[in-house]
């Protein structure tokens, strides 16, 4: 008798395409799943949520993580993962034009427009007098500092070489995969104040972490050019609202443009706020699905793990017809007592993989005969196994 589908709980609105990728004969998908496997989600807050302890996996369709308890999830052995890159092109577009109207005071312009009296006579020359105060200036030319140099950076610094701005960047997490896709024309600064120092825009483009919260603030803006132009369409968090604030009043700053509406920016003439725009097209939506599902799918089905936040990334290619995969505190002798009650069961190890990122470990195990369920029981009880499962090749 076939396995009754396994539950996925979906928090938010997931587009068509990636639930699509969920077979209806393998998974329940829905808003009142109970018991469920994994939890899908976007800007929901599982802080407070009570997750039930037959979740294996919470993936998110998007990139930052922040709305879920991810030490916690740990802890369980529950890998969280998320859709880094996937909505880079959206974001690159705001900044873009986060840019532009910060540089053509197109805010303000609007603004202007929108409170003029169509019926009025001398309209013409009203707007002929009103446009003195918003001429701007034009990016080419102009330095563009760039915190934070993954998928985004990358990108936003490659279309403002194009635009004709010279770039400087400065990112000390950086991936080898991320360099290779630098362009080359990108200036390397040793540190965020370097950036701050020398150029006209700035764009911040990191996590928002205890290290990043305040990344930049009153320690650190003085070092601007007069009038620069600050964006922030990261996390909010990672500006200090009042001390830009405050920047901008005391002239300091030219603009600041940002993704978080809150009252501390709310209403201030040089201030652009967009409310949360960075991946709200309809492409990011369903690239972070697709892609996220996907990731899921492969862990449910195969324990292969890509894009966790909180585990190594894992992927061995089945060659054998049962799986186990086991999560666990990365501490000595682990392996050596996985293989030995695998051992003591008379099991063959057919082939196994083994990866660690900081206090996790993770390894998939690959055999040639059933699993019974005291081997996984067995495993289980070894100290610092967090998970066991046993994945049938039928999965």
């Amino acid at each position: 008798m076939a396995d009754a589908p396994a539950g996925i709980l979906v928090l938010n609105q997931i587009a068509a395409s990636g639930l699509a990728r969920l077979p209806a004969a393998r998974y329940t998908v829905g808003k009142d799943v109970a018991d469920p496997v994994a939890i899908l989600v976007r800007s929901a807050d599982l802080h407070a949520m009570a997750i039930p302890a037959s979740v294996r996996a919470i993936a998110r369709a998007g990139a930052g993580t922040n709305n879920i308890p991810v030490a916690a999830m740990s802890a369980r052995g529950v890998p969280v993962f998320n859709a880094p890159g996937a909505n880079a092109n959206a974001v690159k577009e705001l900044v873009l034009a986060g840019m532009l109207m910060a540089a053509r005071h197109l805010a303000g312009a609007l603004r202007f427009t929108a409170a003029l009296d169509a019926a009025a006579p001398g309209l013409e020359k009203a707007v002929e007098d009103g446009k003195k105060a918003f001429a701007g200036f034009e990016l080419a030319g102009k330095d563009l500092g760039i915190v934070g140099l993954g998928k985004v950076g990358s990108g936003v610094a490659d279309a403002a070489i194009k635009l004709g701005m010279n770039v400087i960047g400065y990112d000390p997490e950086i991936t080898v995969d991320a360099a290779w896709s630098l362009p080359s024309q990108v200036r390397r600064a040793a540190s965020v104040d370097e950036v701050l120092k020398h150029a006209h825009f700035v764009s911040l483009h990191v996590p928002l972490l205890p290290a990043t919260r305040h990344l930049v603030g009153a320690q650190n803006l003085p070092l601007m050019r007069k009038g620069a132009v600050l964006l922030n369409f990261s996390r909010e968090g990672i500006v200090d609202d009042a001390a830009a604030v405050a920047a901008l009043d005391a002239g300091r700053l030219g603009h600041y443009v940002c993704d978080f509406p809150n009252a501390t920016v709310h209403g201030h003439p040089k201030v652009t706020a967009l409310p949360h725009l960075g991946a709200s097209t309809h492409e990011a939506e369903e690239n972070c699905a697709v892609m996220v599902v996907e990731q899921l799918r492969d862990f449910l089905d195969h324990g292969n793990i890509v894009n966790a936040v909180n585990f190594p990334a894992v992927s061995m290619a089945r060659e054998s017809g049962w799986r186990v995969a086991i999560a666990n505190a990365n501490v000595p002798n682990m392996l050596g007592q996985i293989s030995t009650a695998m051992a003591n069961a008379g099991l063959n190890i057919h082939n196994m993989v083994n990866k660690s990122r900081g206090e996790m470990a993770y390894t998939l195990v690959d055999v040639d005969s059933p699993v019974p369920a005291s081997v996984l029981a067995a495993i289980a009880a070894i100290g610092g196994v967090l998970s066991v499962r046993g994945l049938p090749a039928s999965a």
